[in-house]
């Protein structure tokens, strides 16, 4: 399987809407809000091509803050966000394969193609996973812990170390 990653710029939001649409069935208005004002990273973001150009996976960077992901935290927590505010971070917005790619190394290739940058600027990844989707291993196997859990996801953070 050969492929190639690209860096994404903000003419790939479109592109991510349709993807973040079509994978997890969220309302494609409150989806374009969301890539509209989030602080997409996409200087971080990659793209994968196949050999023919069709995009096959993508990996959404968002410098947005913990609690605008889980607002909970700053009630349930409040010193717990105070110390991870302290860190710098990014987040894994969203991150996806198409079906025949997954469990290849397509989503390893991705991540360590910006982990020399994330490294550099960051001391940990902010990574939220929906209850419902099945990633929550694939985290957990790169060593992400889980700091917080809200009645929509759970928390993870993976530092970078």
């Amino acid at each position: 399987m050969q492929y190639t990653l690209e860096r994404m710029t903000p003419d790939d939001a479109a592109l991510t809407v349709d993807w973040m649409v079509r994978q997890y069935g969220f309302d494609r208005a409150e989806v374009e809000t969301w890539v509209r004002d989030l602080r997409f990273n996409w200087p971080l973001s990659v793209k994968a091509m196949d050999a023919q150009g069709k995009v096959i996976g993508l990996l959404n960077m968002s410098d947005y803050r913990i609690e605008e992901e889980t607002p909970q935290i700053l009630i349930d927590a409040p010193e717990l966000l105070a110390g991870l505010n302290s860190l710098r971070y990014t987040a894994v917005f969203s991150f996806i394969v198409a079906e025949p790619y997954r469990g290849t190394r397509l989503n390893y290739d991705m991540l360590m193609s910006i982990m020399p940058q994330l490294r550099q600027r960051y001391d940990f990844i902010f990574i939220p996973v929906l209850h419902r989707l099945k990633t929550h291993q694939y985290w957990k196997r790169w060593g992400a812990t889980e700091f917080y859990r809200d009645q929509e996801c759970v928390c993870y953070k993976l530092m970078l170390d």
